[in-house]
């Protein structure tokens, strides 16, 4: 049965790469026969209801056919952003990732189903744009933004605006900087918990991301999706109006983000505008006399790597932590996990404490540790666990400083309950 499953599986795979296949040939058939600068009938019934608006005519729907947009992201922001870019007739639509589709990104990312779990996140979306529109030209990029691969893409394509569509402070100075060297506006969109931002770099000799932050911010203040949670329609919110700012750059509407940020507030529903410094004219990549006229070395320069992911720290040395195996073969243990309070009543260990570590440096919930701690024998060992091992570590490292008279032996689980779920117990929860 498992055998015949497998074999299924696999055949389903072959199809849709044959498929996939086939429809990039029908693509460049499709390009050869439709070189016209006219709208088709069939898309002036497609976009009648955009053309008829005056501000957009037939002149407006023909320069958004010839236009070309680079995505880069194709997560909560790129997916909502993508289907009304495609949707609107955007004549090439380049998306660019590295990642593959996980079970996660489901709530929010939504051109992306359940079957395109484990493919690529570019071709799940190549699939869903074109069903979509078959009119677009639809590229599906799979490399990791850096310098390298940047260079190498706007060296063979000529892109009208980029969307910024990622999660980390690298990647954005990566796109700031090669929007400003190639003269391309850059709509720059972010999302967390239940707020979102937007608002448009490098748009007629404006300011850039730079301008604002010449300095990147220290990595530990930077909170990203996977460790702080999103409300999926907070980024559907902010993708749908980044394209609408393409849409508006593309077709010179006034009124365009530039200058501006726009600030929503998903919990009150409630958007503000705030007015942002001009251009700098010191900016050292877009001012008048620019230092940086190539891309560097960005994940040096922002100490964080270029990954919308959670990525693993190592703070602690070999004799402050403990793995998985070992931390379950103790039977009677104590267990403080240092995950959020949401994150606990999601999933967690029985009988463990749950004392997030956010509160332990504000210095809330000390009094109920140090009795912990201060109530345990000569050389016992407390165990402090985390999604990943990453709070872990830091609040061991913390409460080494602040309790450095307890007797207690205080561990981090190295993996924490990711790595029990995978080597321990599989029906423990993965998020």
């Amino acid at each position: 049965m498992t055998t015949n499953k497998k074999e299924l599986e696999n055949e389903i795979r072959t199809l849709k790469e044959i498929l996939y296949q086939k429809e990039k040939e029908l693509e460049q058939l499709n390009k050869v026969f439709e070189k016209s600068s006219n709208l088709s009938p069939s898309e002036i019934s497609r976009y009648s209801r955009q053309i008829i608006l005056p501000s957009v005519g037939v002149e407006g729907q023909l320069t958004l056919k010839k236009s070309a947009v680079l995505i880069v992201g194709v997560g909560g922001l790129g997916c909502p952003a993508g289907q009304y870019l495609a949707a609107a007739g955007i004549g090439k639509l380049d998306i660019l990732d590295s990642d593959e589709v996980e079970i996660t990104n489901l709530h929010r990312q939504i051109l992306h189903v359940e079957r395109n779990i484990g493919e690529t996140k570019v071709k799940s979306g190549y699939d869903s744009l074109k069903r979509l529109n078959s009119n677009v030209e639809v590229n599906p990029l799979e490399l990791h933004a850096n310098g390298e691969t940047l260079q190498k893409v706007f060296s063979e394509n000529k892109y009208d605006v980029v969307v910024d569509c990622t999660d980390n402070v690298a990647t954005r100075y990566l796109l700031n900087d090669m929007c400003v060297f190639n003269k391309v506006p850059l709509v720059s969109g972010s999302a967390l918990q239940l707020e979102g931002q937007l608002t448009v770099y490098n748009y007629k000799k404006g300011l850039c991301y730079r301008c604002l932050f010449p300095v990147p911010p220290p990595p530990q203040t930077v909170t990203s999706c996977g460790e702080g949670g999103v409300l999926g329609a907070i980024p559907g919110v902010i993708g749908v109006l980044q394209a609408l700012e393409v849409i508006k750059i593309l077709l010179d509407f006034p009124g365009v983000l530039s200058g501006r940020l726009l600030i929503f507030d998903g919990s009150d529903t409630v958007f503000r505008n705030i007015k942002l410094r001009q251009r700098n004219p010191q900016c050292v990549v877009c001012g008048d006399n620019p230092v940086i006229t190539k891309p560097i070395d960005y994940e040096q320069f922002c100490g964080s790597k270029a990954a919308d992911k959670v990525t693993d720290i190592k703070i602690l040395n070999s004799n402050d932590e403990t793995d998985v195996k070992e931390f379950n073969s103790i039977t009677k243990k104590i267990v403080i996990d240092v995950r959020q309070e949401a994150e606990f009543q999601m999933c967690h260990l029985p009988n463990s404490i749950n004392i997030p570590y956010k509160n332990i440096v504000k210095g809330i919930n000390l009094e109920a540790l140090n009795e912990i701690l201060t109530g345990v024998n000569d050389n016992e060992k407390v165990y402090f666990l985390c999604r990943r091992g990453n709070d872990s570590q830091r609040a061991v490292s913390l409460l080494k400083e602040k309790f450095n008279d307890s007797c207690a032996i205080l561990l981090s689980v190295a993996g924490g309950l990711n790595a029990y779920s995978k080597l321990i117990d599989p029906s423990f929860p993965l998020y």
